[in-house]
């Protein structure tokens, strides 16, 4: 598997564990449609979060959330509709990245953005 694949998954991994203990209920993750996909869909305080993980080994390129650009917030913001139209009762959501920077010998870095909009 690439790396970068495994960096993915890795992080994914640790951001459901990392929400989770911040009162999240994860509802879906790598929830599809078309072509649009959603790392993460979670409920909090009657709140649908849309969230995005990115997560870097090193920040010697940026750092994760660096690497959401509008195409991927817009493709979010595609998929989010779809979700809401087979689950509409839903009355709140919002749209969040969750950056993980995986440094070697160093703790996990977490990093929410929360109600990011185009």
């Amino acid at each position: 598997m690439a790396k970068h694949i495994e960096t993915g998954k890795t992080g994914e991994k640790l951001a459901i564990h990392w929400l989770k203990e911040r009162a999240y209920t994860i509802l879906e993750q790598n929830w599809r449609h078309a072509r649009w996909e959603v790392d993460v869909i979670a409920e909090k305080e009657m709140v649908l979060h849309f969230i995005e993980i990115k997560t870097r080994r090193t920040s010697k390129f940026g750092l994760p959330e660096d690497s959401v650009g509008d195409k991927k917030i817009q493709n979010l913001i595609n998929a989010a509709e779809q979700y809401l139209h087979q689950n509409p009762q839903w009355q709140r959501i919002q749209f969040n990245i969750l950056s993980i920077l995986i440094i070697q010998d160093q703790p996990v870095a977490y990093f929410l953005i929360e109600d990011v909009c185009l």
